[in-house]
């Protein structure tokens, strides 16, 4: 195992902020629990890594490690639970990382924060901030862990097509046309276009049939 790497919160402290738009508690406890993830990895081992929540974790892993959801190296399931993994990328073995609620006694503070106790408005920030710094890498908890092996295969895009409808490209694999012209897309559609409701009055002929 590679040893524990100096952790320099206040350094930190200030890439979260550039980073992530302002010092949030969960992104400063996510970058000691990637630093004792990162240190029970064996030095020269690529690793991949997994986020259990969509919530400032995934920022602290895309500060602290060659992982980001760009380059597909962490995978974001969501399970609800606030804790991560860093796993060797071949066959899978890593340790899990995760914030334990019973190590939160002792730090009343960060109890209310991560239990929702009270409001935002009413939390004492500075508080907050000073006893995650003193807690550090003690509120947490690390189990190993083996990776399902259908995860560790690199999911490809395959044959690229044009979308007959939005004429875009987009994998095959999706279907006959787009996930946004399957009636997906994020955004409202302008009362002028028509276009959507074809698509999707199609679709469902094509169901029916």
């Amino acid at each position: 195992m590679t040893k524990s790497q100096p952790f320099d919160i206040e350094e930190y402290s200030h890439l979260v902020q550039s980073f992530h738009g302002y010092t949030a508690p969960g992104v400063i406890i996510g970058g000691f629990m990637v630093n004792i993830a990162k240190s029970k990895i064996s030095e020269g081992v690529l690793f991949n890594a997994i986020c259990e929540t969509p919530v400032c974790l995934p920022d602290a892993i895309q500060l602290l490690t060659p992982c980001t959801v760009g380059n597909g190296w962490v995978k974001i399931i969501n399970l609800g639970r606030f804790a991560l993994s860093l796993y060797d990328k071949d066959k899978g073995k890593g340790f899990r990382v995760f914030l334990d609620p019973k190590k939160l006694e002792n730090w009343s503070e960060i109890k209310d924060w991560f239990f929702k106790v009270k409001p935002k408005s009413e939390q004492n920030m500075e508080l907050l901030k000073a006893q995650i710094k003193e807690a550090g890498e003690t509120l947490c908890g690390i189990h190993p862990v083996q990776v399902r092996p259908e995860l560790l295969k690199k999911e490809k895009r395959g044959e690229i097509v044009l979308c007959p409808y939005c004429q875009e490209a987009y994998p095959a694999r999706d279907g006959e046309v787009c996930r946004g012209c399957q009636g997906r897309s994020p955004y409202l559609v302008p009362e002028t276009s028509e276009e959507p409701i074809l698509v999707m009055n199609s679709l469902k002929s094509r169901e029916v049939c």
